[in-house]
């Protein structure tokens, strides 16, 4: 699970905005750049490479 502190403090890795959690699909949204990183095993996968597009 992923834990509050921690998303206080995690950015995204492309341009730097707060990321918000999704709980259901448990992914970091960046909502700039329209992008989901996984949460693999509770560690977030911050590359960009790993990272899906959505839109809302």
């Amino acid at each position: 699970m992923m834990k509050y502190q921690l998303l206080k403090i995690i950015v995204c890795p492309v341009c730097h905005s707060k990321l918000s959690f999704d709980l259901e699909k448990k992914e970091l949204i960046c909502n700039v750049d329209n992008l989901a990183f996984p949460i693999r095993k509770g560690i977030p996968v911050l590359l960009k490479r790993d990272a899906r597009n959505f839109i809302l």
